[in-house]
């Protein structure tokens, strides 16, 4: 699959199958977020990787839109070290550039996901951190929901050309 194949392919996955996501798997999916570009090269991002059931549910229930969580095999949470950040306030750019990595490394592996937004609802935000036992330096930026899909979607095509603009608008 070339990238825009996996641009194109790929969807929000909300209901996944029992299958177990290897940490092969898992390890190439952070592999694909760490190679996001990032304001000044400061690669504030880090990342929790939950696999516990217990944790898992917990997210669920705190999260309004979580309820995928029950059957996903894990979820990635995207944080931001704000200790490490070089360009205040380009962090969520930096974050949201290897969430997009994950997502489309994720729909090449055969993976289904979908991104959960945290950052920046104050409340999700100290309720994901509680949570994970984030130090205060530490911003969960969204919570990504992964397994295999157990749903199809139709093929979508976005493209709007009164969008865009050359030039001047």
């Amino acid at each position: 699959m070339n990238t825009m194949q996996a641009i194109e392919k790929r969807r929000s996955i909300r209901k996944f199958t029992d299958q177990t996501i290897s940490l092969e798997q898992i390890n190439t999916l952070l592999k694909a977020a760490m190679l996001a570009p990032t304001a000044r090269n400061c690669q504030e991002w880090e990342f929790v990787v939950v696999r516990e059931r217990d944790i898992l549910n917990k997210i669920k229930e705190a999260h309004p839109y979580a309820q995928m969580l029950a059957t996903a095999n894990c979820a990635l949470i995207v944080c931001a070290d704000t200790k490490r950040e070089m360009a205040p306030g380009y962090w969520p750019g930096d974050c949201g550039a290897a969430t997009q990595n994950i997502l489309l490394a994720a729909t090449e592996l055969g993976l289904g996901s979908v991104w959960l937004g945290v950052y920046p609802n104050e409340e999700r935000m100290k309720d994901i951190a509680a949570i994970l036992h984030l130090p205060s330096n530490v911003k969960p930026f969204n919570v990504i929901a992964l397994g295999y899909p157990d749903e199809e979607k139709e093929d979508v095509d976005r493209f709007d050309s009164h969008k865009v603009h050359y030039e001047k608008w």
